[in-house]
């Protein structure tokens, strides 16, 4: 046996070893991090169920406001109906607000069509077809 092929030996081993310890760590890390993730899963799984059964318990909303949506389509509302009731009356945009109880500048946006009044405020001007321009006098009066 030759020098060269004693070294060789050596170096092999050397080598082969260092690569083991390095290949241990790996593998720990690897499984510790399968570990974390398997947990992970369990957790997420248990989320999931827990979310489920609150879903279950809630009460459903979509009774209440279906009434308001049939009160709004039992009342029909148009921008420029609403802008001619006011002319007709003689009201200002702040005068009609304080009888329906909004702003002025909230009359101003639904005559332009910008938004609309909510739910609750369309039997309001629904009545407004029906006032006359003492009836709404004397509204005012008592609103001050």
């Amino acid at each position: 046996m030759n020098i060269a092929t004693a070294l060789k030996a050596e170096i092999t081993r050397v080598a082969r070893k260092e690569v083991r310890a390095e290949v241990q760590a790996l593998k720990k890390t690897s499984s510790s991090y399968r570990a974390d993730i398997a947990a992970l899963k369990r957790r997420a799984v248990q989320l999931e169920r827990l979310v489920a059964q609150l879903g279950k318990r809630t009460p459903k909303k979509a009774a209440v406001p279906a009434a308001d949506d049939q009160l709004a389509r039992a009342v029909r509302y148009s921008a420029k109906t609403l802008a001619t009731q006011r002319q007709r009356l003689g009201l200002s945009a702040a005068e009609l607000g304080a009888i329906l109880g909004v702003s002025g500048q909230s009359i101003y946006k639904w005559e332009d069509g910008k938004s609309r009044p909510r739910a609750k405020v369309l039997p309001a001007i629904a009545n407004l077809r029906k006032l006359g321009k003492k009836e709404v006098a004397a509204k005012l009066a008592e609103l001050k």
